[in-house]
């Protein structure tokens, strides 16, 4: 983490803050989408949960080299969920009880 008191406040054109942005929302969803690929439950829900514990930790960043920094992170813990989901799909378990019950019949 960083210190706590933050430095000055940037504000930066519009353009630049959707691009941004959007860049952050397609690294989340693509991050979200990926970690459901592990076949382990266990991985699979703990991955999700941290990915939106991270995001949310991290939503009222403002200032753009901290966020490009974050971003750079981010693509590089997508590329090594991307490894991990192929490396877990190598190797066969069983499903867990909590991923084999049925939807009750109504």
């Amino acid at each position: 983490s960083g210190p706590s008191r933050r430095g000055p406040i940037y504000f930066f054109p519009s353009k630049m803050a959707a691009s941004s942005r959007a860049q952050v929302l397609d690294l989340y969803r693509a991050m979200l989408r990926e970690s459901k690929h592990f076949s382990a439950y266990n991985y699979r829900t703990y991955a999700v949960r941290r990915i939106r514990d991270a995001f949310r930790e991290n939503k009222n960043v403002k200032d753009p080299v901290e966020i490009q920094a974050l971003v750079n992170k981010a693509k590089r813990d997508l590329g090594i969920i991307r490894r991990q989901v192929l490396i877990g799909q190598m190797y066969s378990t069983d499903k867990l009880i909590i991923e084999n019950q049925e939807k009750p019949r109504t």
